[in-house]
């Protein structure tokens, strides 16, 4: 394969630069260009909330390069501001309008690479231009909310969706002084977890002071000088000076759809081990992609920014002449819920019966360190065994920071499909200030012999 001349990337948050520094290491004399239709590239997402609660002080921290010092760094053209509205794939060129100046112009290339992440999903009933109403997507959102707080009298804070997103943020203006009411069209908090652990989230938001609703599928809304004051739910109506859409993410493929690139049941892009799109001069990666689930073995959407910084790096590097294989993944998430952190492995019961897992389930609860000490608490566990070839299929961790071994170790055991009968046998390091005599996971081995006898 022939270096390519021009190689372009399309979005600049996560994948983007990744794929844009691998393409110009990979092949030092193409001209890499990245276009950002938004104010920063190489943001942190998942640092959002922390920011908004001032546990990380200022926005700028989280901005890793501006258009100036990655393009020194890496030798890639950056343009903020430019929004690519066409894909000509005959002509291989591409449409770009400065949203400055309002002019467009044409760029050929020989490689495009597609980055464009994900959007926020809203609610269809209620009006998105409302002044009062944010999303937590991006530093530009970060902004607007700091902004309209410190301009404004604000006590009575509305977030609907009670996922990752709703529960980190609820946290956030909890710690800031606010009122705050979570809703969600789920019973519990956290859809994506078992019953189990839903439940101990609901107890452990309700004592931080959370008001929680659930079951919320109707919602209605009133308005007053282009701002929400009201919320209708249960049969009240109820006040609200703030209204944040916490309802998760879907694949930005507007450009790809309009470019009749093919897409996935998801809307994610669908793309082969390489990265390359149904257009073999377009690749793709992050967030606006479908991927590999290596549990399911079919195509899933699974939105972190650790596999679109990796698919990035794979994208980059087979544009400009690469041969590398995009492995598939394994979904390892974690968040923390005030005190307590959550660590979600792999399938929930719920995908695991869609898949037609035939699958026990076993959960333990533990000390994280031995009880005399300082610090000691308890720790939930969860795992799902496929009973065939009592290999793990997903796993639950709520307790302190310990849960982030329990996941990656969880993950190292789906990967290389170990029976989740050797938990039992693992000798776990032991020492009263960091860790307990008996480890949780060996105790959720030992569940998992006694089931399978």
């Amino acid at each position: 394969m022939l270096t390519p001349k021009n190689i372009i990337v399309v979005g600049g948050n996560a994948a983007g630069p990744a794929a844009a520094a691998k393409a110009k290491r990979i092949a030092p004399d193409s001209n890499v260009v990245m276009f950002e239709a938004g104010d920063f590239i190489s943001t942190g997402t998942c640092e959002l909330p922390y920011v908004l609660s001032g546990e990380i002080k200022d926005y700028k921290k989280i901005v890793f390069f501006d258009a100036e010092k990655f393009e020194k760094e890496k030798g890639v053209k950056v343009l903020t501001n430019h929004f690519v509205e066409k894909i000509d794939r005959s002509n291989r060129k591409i449409t770009v309008k400065n949203l400055i100046s309002n002019q467009s112009f044409d760029q050929y290339y020989d490689r495009l690479i597609l980055t464009t992440g994900s959007n926020a999903k809203v609610l269809p009933q209620i009006k998105v231009k409302s002044e009062n109403l944010f999303s937590l997507k991006s530093v530009r959102d970060l902004i607007s909310i700091q902004n309209y707080l410190a301009k404004n009298s604000v006590r009575k804070v509305l977030i609907i969706g009670a996922g990752y997103i709703g529960l980190e943020a609820s946290e956030a203006f909890i710690k800031l002084g606010y009122d705050v009411t979570l809703l969600d069209k789920e019973i519990l908090p956290m859809p994506g977890a078992d019953d189990e652990v839903r439940h101990l989230i609901h107890d452990l938001i309700s004592k931080n002071k959370i008001e929680f609703s659930g079951g919320k599928k109707e919602l209605k809304f009133g308005y007053k000088d282009d701002k929400i004051i009201t919320a209708t739910y249960d049969g009240y109506t109820k006040e609200f000076d703030l209204v944040l859409l916490t309802l998760g993410f879907e694949p930005n493929n507007s450009l790809a759809i309009s470019s009749k690139l093919t897409i996935g049941k998801f809307g994610g892009l669908r793309v082969d081990q390489k990265l390359k799109t149904s257009d073999p001069n377009i690749f793709a990666a992050g967030d606006n992609i479908e991927v590999i689930n290596k549990i399911t073995g079919q195509y899933d959407y699974i939105s972190i920014a650790t596999f679109a910084q990796q698919m990035g790096h794979i994208a980059g590097e087979n544009a400009a002449g690469g041969n590398v294989i995009a492995q598939p993944v394994i979904k390892n998430i974690a968040v923390k819920i005030f005190d307590k952190f959550l660590v979600s492995v792999g399938l929930n019961s719920i995908e695991a019966k869609t898949n037609k897992f035939n699958f026990i389930s076993v959960t333990s609860i533990a000390p994280n360190l031995v009880k005399v000490m300082p610090g000691s608490d308890n720790v939930f566990g969860k795992l799902l065994v496929e009973k065939s070839s009592f290999r793990i299929i997903g796993g639950f961790f709520l307790g302190g920071k310990e849960v982030s071994g329990y996941g990656d170790l969880i993950t190292t055991f789906i990967h290389n499909k170990i029976k989740a009968t050797e938990l039992s046998r693992i000798n776990y390091n032991y020492s009263p200030p960091i860790s307990p005599f008996i480890n949780l996971l060996s105790l959720l081995g030992k569940k998992v012999e006694k089931e399978i006898k």
